[in-house]
């Protein structure tokens, strides 16, 4: 294994480690503000507010994320009204399509893991809101979401893993993330071990910073289901 190799390329390993952490952070957090709204419209008893959030769901839960990519990247060109709009200037642009794709991806899933734990909601806990006169949006803001939040929080932990990998794909569109840096590296030595190796590393690196984040998350969200730590008597000397 040649050391001299990653050594000599590491600025752009981190070059492609800023792009990966931007690209997964803004699919992330775009994605769960897109998320809650339609987690809450999917708990409707109203069919008809239901089946197009059913029917996006479907999609993009039933369909590769490289398929959804091409589609974004290569297909919207070929209509002229996405050409002659003034969205092309952004939708021509490979950042811009990994972006959207990734955003739109990870909503879906999203959405299906906030309406499970809003479904999941302990009957006593609405009552109680009920009982103490919210209203309905109230009683989301105050109860429901923030308990569903904290049973969503370890499914939703494993959607921001495989969101981080499945953003290696955003290298087959010329985006220069981790894996992008890799293909270069091993383009110009043709060191494929030392090349994906040291992408292999620095997507550990990122997998293990979530999930240290997540954990503490867990601790504080759920600390007050903790048993109480007994404390140790001492005992006296003899």
């Amino acid at each position: 294994m040649d050391l001299s190799i990653i050594l000599d390329n590491l600025d752009i390993y981190l070059q492609g480690l800023k792009n990966t952490a931007i690209l997964v952070s803004l699919s992330l957090v775009i994605g769960l503000l897109l998320a809650v709204p339609l987690a809450i419209l999917r708990t409707t008893g109203n069919w008809f507010v239901q089946a197009p959030v059913r029917a996006f769901v479907y999609f993009f839960r039933g369909t590769p994320l490289l398929v959804q990519m091409f589609l974004v990247y290569y297909g919207f060109g070929q209509f002229e009204l996405i050409k002659s709009s003034i969205l092309w200037p952004l939708f021509r642009e490979a950042y811009f399509c990994a972006l959207f794709t990734f955003t739109l991806n990870t909503c879906a899933y999203t959405t299906e893991i906030i309406r499970g734990a809003i479904k999941a909601t302990p009957v006593g806990e609405i009552e109680a809101a009920l009982a103490a006169g919210m209203s309905k949006m109230k009683m989301y803001r105050r109860v429901i979401l923030p308990s569903a939040f904290r049973r969503a929080l370890p499914a939703y932990s494993n959607e921001i893993i495989f969101m981080l990998h499945g953003s290696s794909l955003a290298s087959v569109i010329t985006i220069i993330d981790i894996t992008g840096a890799a293909r270069i590296v091993n383009s110009r030595y043709y060191s494929p071990y030392e090349a994906f190796l040291t992408a292999a590393l620095f997507y550990l690196g990122l997998t293990f910073c979530i999930v240290f984040l997540v954990k503490r998350l867990e601790n504080r969200w759920f600390a007050h289901l903790q048993p109480q730590v007994q404390e140790k008597t001492q005992r006296k000397p003899v």
